[in-house]
């Protein structure tokens, strides 16, 4: 049986936060309205469990506004009441995302002693300017300390970020994806930036001084950014928010580019791009065999199958296949 990775998702809405970011309406993306108590912890991860097949990689993952910035105590009751699980084996790790502002050698100690593996920073950008107008509160030199002493201490790091932040350009997200590789994260997380009811960048749109990527400018900037990732063996955990009730029946989102499948969305841009040159004006030739990474099939098809139809206006049959020798965005075509 393949052995396969599942996340159960805690989830602390804006505990703790020294400052609301000028995108950050967490209550409305989440559908979240306070933080659970450890019964409600302890509820979640046992109806989690029943649908996890055992022999899986299981871990637990407080998410959302600043875990380690919460009273310590908070933070040991959080944690002491999931560790059953690991000593137990039903679980194999667990993950926590904060600040970088809000880490420290006393906190990562406490966070060893309760099998805390990886840490994720919520960088969102390493240009100072961006973070200034983005009102994060914290500069691009402590997301590198954090980082490195995250590293040093034993833990995985996972840095996340964000495109389309005020001050935001192709150029400064490409440096901040560069950045989150040469910082050693192990994995990252990738946010198109929405505008979000009763947060500040709700009055700088409706004001006219900001102005969100359409869907289109986000997929492009987004799959400039993905190959950098995979060829540097940076894990891309998402890509676009979680769809929340919130932002499917647009009760919370203003605008922006929320798409369900924006991940998807992404990867189809990719192989379009890698696969432009096959594409012949006035000629159809009969088959394509396309022979792609493991994993890959259905992102090479395309979302819809757009990237097999385009194909298909050049062959007469196109036929899609893995093989484990290929990685990444690696591909061979064979013409018949």
């Amino acid at each position: 049986m393949r052995v396969r990775h599942f996340t159960i998702p805690v989830f602390i809405p804006e505990e703790a936060c020294p400052n609301r970011c000028v995108f950050c309406n967490q209550h409305r993306i989440a559908g979240a309205e306070c933080a659970p108590s450890v019964d409600e912890v302890v509820a979640k991860v046992d109806e989690h469990l029943l649908t996890i097949p055992d022999g899986n990689d299981v871990e637990i993952g407080f998410f959302g506004g600043n875990f380690t910035g919460i009273q310590v105590e908070e933070q040991k009751a959080y944690l002491n009441s999931v560790q059953p699980y690991f000593e137990s084996g039903r679980i194999n790790g667990i993950r926590i995302s904060t600040r970088p502002d809000y880490i420290s050698t006393e906190i990562l100690l406490m966070l060893k002693q309760y099998h805390v593996s990886t840490i994720e920073l919520g960088a969102q950008s390493l240009d100072e300017e961006i973070l200034k107008l983005s009102g994060r509160g914290h500069s691009a030199a402590q997301v590198h300390k954090a980082s490195q002493m995250i590293r040093e201490n034993g833990f995985s790091l996972g840095l996340q970020m964000m495109i389309g932040l005020p001050g935001d350009t192709a150029e400064r997200s490409i440096y901040t994806a560069k950045e989150i590789i040469r910082l050693g994260a192990e994995c990252t997380r990738i946010y198109p930036t929405l505008v979000i009811k009763e947060t500040e960048l709700e009055q700088l749109y409706l004001e006219g001084k900001y102005q969100p990527l359409s869907q289109e400018e986000a997929i492009s900037r987004v799959a400039d950014i993905v190959p950098l990732f995979i060829e540097a063996n940076v894990k891309i955990l998402r890509i676009g928010l979680h769809p929340s009730e919130g932002l499917l029946d647009n009760t919370s989102l203003v605008a922006g580019p929320f798409h369900v499948a924006f991940g998807e969305l992404v990867f189809s841009e990719i192989w379009r791009r890698l696969l432009s040159n096959m594409v012949f004006e006035n000629m159809k030739r009969n088959i394509l065999t396309l022979t792609v990474a493991a994993g890959m099939r259905n992102a090479a098809i395309g979302h819809k199958a757009m990237n097999k139809a385009i194909l298909l206006e050049s062959f007469r049959k196109v036929v899609f296949e893995e093989s484990a020798e290929l990685k990444g965005f690696e591909y061979h075509a064979d013409t018949a």
